[in-house]
């Protein structure tokens, strides 16, 4: 049986499959086919637990390819604390939540304020989560695990999978840090692009007035 941790992102996927790693009987891997295009995107192997939050957006195709046939995670973490932490990845390269603003919503992010940043990001939770939400209705092996009682819920994953391995290692693998953002580097990032748009957009109304 395979295995898929669905979640928006910024909300302990990286760690969750860390603990993973301590599973025997299950390989592990965190956004591994990630650019991987047509039916190769889903070719995992069998037995194998994946976490990957752009996979909220390929749910129909995920639903054909595994549907019935695969246990469902639904990572989850407070709203407010999950949008924080994408207001500080909003102009870093391949971040989930510029190409939402930008792509989806239509809202550059660069000609934004920071309170409209985060009602963005705020969205873009609630979207993704309704999103699995809807995706899980039917499915009958599934579990629901909050980040801020990941280790009750990673006992109860590791129970309903038939897990074999070290479990008091993978617990003490979800009291680590991992993929953290690094917010002064995004910020020095945004200012200097932030700087560049408002420029051409002043230059822009100069030459048509």
């Amino acid at each position: 049986m395979n295995v898929f941790v669905l979640c928006t992102g910024r909300s302990g996927s990286s760690g969750f499959i860390k603990a993973c790693k301590h599973i025997s009987n299950y390989s592990s891997a965190h956004e591994s086919l990630s650019e991987a295009l047509g039916s190769a995107r889903f070719d995992f192997p069998k037995s194998h637990i994946e976490a990957d939050n752009r996979l909220s957006w390929q749910l129909g195709q995920l639903e054909k390819h595994y549907g019935k046939n695969a246990f469902y995670v639904h990572l989850k973490r407070n709203k407010e604390l999950t949008a924080r932490s994408f207001m500080n990845r909003f102009l870093m390269p391949k971040s989930m939540i510029y190409a939402y603003a930008n792509g989806i919503k239509k809202l550059p992010p660069e000609i934004l304020n920071s309170e409209q940043h985060f009602k963005i990001c705020i969205d873009y939770v609630d979207t993704v989560n309704s999103n699995i939400d809807l995706f899980l209705k039917d499915k009958p092996n599934q579990l629901s695990i909050e980040l801020e009682d990941i280790h009750s819920g990673f006992k109860m994953f590791w129970k309903s999978i038939k897990a074999e391995g070290d479990l008091e290692k993978a617990l003490r693998e979800l009291d680590k840090k991992h993929n953290r953002s690094k917010k002064r580097n995004i910020n020095l990032t945004y200012s200097f692009k932030h700087a560049i748009l408002k420029s051409k957009l002043y230059l822009d109304q100069w030459f048509k007035s």
